[in-house]
């Protein structure tokens, strides 16, 4: 992936200018600098999940991709980055992400090989065809419809809360989207993995349950999933990765990802 510049599409605006629609957005760098990303100054905002969800996907060069819930294109970004010769398509439902994520595909030089459209996973676009990839991740919304506090933030509350689509849709999409044998991923809440396993059942196999521990000795409050289409193989539960040290530094394998722009191999 070329770094980000005049000659790879247009010139992003100055940290906290307003896009297009009028909403104020930042510039920001993942993968140590490697990726570049404008996203929205308020709501919700790419964080350090879509980096390990990129880095869970075991795919190889010229293998098709499926990021499910886009948002801005971080995932699919980070993703490319590593593998600089796959494809990868992202769905969003919220316009206003999608046109964010196309200026970030622009911005990173990945307009010839990533494409993200409007759609919504319970209407599939017809574009895309069932059983056409090699593998679809998704960072669904955390908290189940009618549970949590309230969030004014439309945009904000779209990207956390579900929908019309809850859990159950998204691993239905997922497995829809992805060919025999290959993989779906999802990172989510852990307090939320029955919910998610139970979806999985008898749907797929090989399924690896990878932990995400804030610190030595604390409970997890994320954890990855991954299973294979028609694979009938025992569920795992993996080690997983401690993300930061006491003094609150990452962890040299937390690093490793998220700087250095790693696998992560569950």
């Amino acid at each position: 992936m070329s770094s980000p510049g005049p000659s790879s599409g247009r010139p992003a605006d100055p940290p906290g200018s307003p896009s297009d629609a009028g909403t104020a957005v930042t510039e920001d760098r993942l993968l140590g600098g490697r990726v570049c990303l404008r996203q929205p100054a308020e709501g919700a905002r790419a964080a350090i999940d879509p980096v390990f969800l990129a880095a869970a996907i075991p795919a190889a060069p010229h293998q098709q991709i499926l990021d499910a819930g886009c948002g801005v294109g971080a995932a699919m970004l980070c993703l490319a980055a590593r593998v600089p010769q796959c494809r990868v398509v992202g769905i969003e439902l919220q316009r206003d992400l999608v046109r964010l994520a196309g200026d970030n595909l622009l911005l990173n030089g990945g307009a010839d090989r990533l494409s993200v459209m409007v759609g919504d996973l319970l209407q599939p676009p017809p574009r895309l065809s069932p059983g056409s990839f090699d593998h679809v991740m998704a960072n669904p919304p955390f908290i189940e419809r009618g549970r949590g506090s309230p969030v004014s933030d439309p945009a904000k509350a779209a990207a956390t809360i579900e929908g019309d689509a809850a859990l159950g849709d998204w691993v239905r999409f997922a497995l829809g989207m992805v060919r025999a044998k290959g993989s779906v991923t999802f990172i989510h809440r852990a307090d939320r993995i029955d919910v998610l396993l139970a979806q999985l059942a008898g749907r797929a196999g090989g399924i690896v349950i990878f932990p995400l521990w804030p610190r030595a000795g604390q409970a997890a409050n994320r954890v990855l999933v991954q299973a294979r289409k028609q694979v009938a193989a025992p569920a795992r539960l993996a080690a997983g990765l401690v993300l930061h040290e006491a003094d609150g530094r990452f962890t040299a394998a937390a690093d490793a990802i998220l700087r250095g722009g790693g696998a992560l191999i569950l």
